[in-house]
């Protein structure tokens, strides 16, 4: 199993930056993909950015250009480098893990979540 561990949000005015880190353990090898969804009040769970174990990233249309994903192979860590912080981002960020399961699809490994919250 994976176990994600996130840190570093908290409350934010609009224009702010934050930087969320994510440590993994456990069977970290045996993911393919890392990244961060968010959810927001009323709002579906959606995907924020992604990295694959081969630093291929993914961002949603939303957050591009303001948010960088990356990550350390040593200790295993992923971080969210959120800038130019819009009200419309609050939300709970999630770390996540993905492991392609041969015949069986993807698995989804979560953390607790940490509160982001972009307010004057």
């Amino acid at each position: 199993q994976v176990q994600l561990v996130e840190s570093g949000g908290g409350l934010v005015q609009p224009g702010g930056s934050l930087r969320l880190s994510c440590a993994a353990s456990g069977s970290v090898f045996s993911l393919n993909a890392m990244g961060w969804y968010r959810q927001a009040p009323g709002k579906q769970r959606e995907l924020v950015a992604a990295i694959t174990s081969g630093d291929v990233t993914n961002y949603a249309e939303s957050v591009k250009g303001r948010f960088t994903i990356s990550r350390d192979n040593d200790p295993n860590t992923v971080y969210l480098q959120m800038n130019s912080l819009k009200p419309e981002d609050t939300a709970v960020y999630y770390c996540n893990g993905e492991r392609l399961v041969s015949g069986r699809g993807t698995y989804h490994y979560w953390g607790q979540g940490t509160q982001v919250t972009v307010s004057s």
